[in-house]
């Protein structure tokens, strides 16, 4: 088994502007609700509430996640990040899409004032630049971590934490576009439903974006398969080796962003070990002393069948080097003989 220490810190900045932006927006917006009384800014509110919440976790996550190996955890705490992003995805589908469903209903049924001003459609425009910068800035973040990788691979297998921002920063965008949306309609016709739907809309929009999230960190979780087209190519170098006759079985998982483990059985061909081992002059000397002495010959061979294994193990540093030349990211490499 091979192992290396990657120095991860994707998600932190995405996560650290997000975390302040939404802070930021989370009080202009509910200063906007209170001067209006708006139901969808109060959604908005609520909103950037469960969004400063969820990041603060997902903060949790990535540092706990960065804690050295252990005995008692030998493979380190890299799921961390994943169980924090799983209850920041809940967090977000219960506070943020379960409050603000219940606002809107609620607020439909009732049919309360809204007192539209000027300043409501500024706090807005601000919500919409900041929330515009983090979205950018966790986009870029994605990109550059998941290099030569198409956006929809790069979303199933990017840093969870960096695709919840994302994630809710892209909601968030549209959210506040609903706002607008509803507010404005809200006042132009005078019909308060408007401003009910509107947070109706955007609860909705939080809900299916937080199950979405749910089930990404409910698979990494349970170990999802490391991508295949690298488990395609790890195969192809082992059985390019003449030592190795075929792969029979493959398993792998992601433990932590750029962190994976495989195991494998593989079929050795002896033969070809042995051509190995004699091309390089190995038991010449010794042939030499004792071709003539059969006895001899027969106690040299079992006192000598030790070199066996330690062959074969040098094998296996040498293919799990091969690996880790083109797979950095491979940390955890199990080669079994069958």
């Amino acid at each position: 088994m091979s192992s290396s220490n990657i120095n991860n810190n994707h998600g932190t900045v995405p996560v650290i502007a997000a975390l302040s932006g939404n802070a930021l927006i989370m009080v202009l917006k509910f200063i906007g609700f209170l001067l209006s009384g708006s139901g969808a800014m109060l959604s908005e509110s609520i909103h950037s509430f469960a969004d400063t919440a969820n990041q603060a976790l997902l903060m949790v996550g990535i540092k706990r996640s960065k804690k050295k190996a252990t005995k008692e955890f030998s493979y380190g705490y890299g799921k961390e990040r994943f169980l924090w992003a799983l209850i920041s995805a809940c967090g977000i589908f219960f506070v943020g899409a379960g409050a603000t469903v219940y606002q809107g209903i609620n607020a439909l049924f009732e049919n309360e004032h809204v007192a539209v001003s000027w300043i409501v459609f500024a706090i807005l425009g601000i919500s919409f630049v900041v929330e515009l910068f983090t979205l950018w800035l966790a986009y870029r973040e994605l990109r550059a971590t998941t290099k030569g990788m198409r956006l929809k691979k790069a979303l199933e297998y990017g840093d969870p934490a960096t695709i919840a921002v994302l994630y809710e920063d892209s909601i968030a965008v549209l959210g506040v576009v609903v706002a607008f949306i509803s507010i404005l309609l809200t006042k132009l016709t005078g019909n308060y439903y408007w401003d009910a739907i509107g947070s109706i809309t955007i609860g909705i929009m939080l809900g299916v974006m937080a199950i979405v999230l749910i089930n990404k960190n409910r698979g990494l979780l349970l170990e999802k398969a490391i991508p295949e087209e690298i488990k395609e190519r790890i195969i192809e170098i082992l059985e390019s080796d003449p030592v190795i006759e075929k792969v029979l079985e493959f398993k792998s998982a992601i433990m932590d962003v750029g962190k994976y483990r495989i195991k494998c059985d593989a079929e050795f061909n002896g033969n070809a070990l042995a051509k190995e081992m004699f091309a390089q002059g190995v038991l010449k000397e010794e042939y030499e002393e004792i071709k003539d002495d059969y006895q001899a010959f027969i106690k040299f061979s079992v006192d000598s069948i030790d070199r066996v294994p330690r062959l074969v193990g040098t094998h296996i540093d040498r293919l799990e080097k091969n690996i880790q030349k083109e797979f950095p990211e491979v940390v955890h490499i199990d080669i079994e003989l069958n």
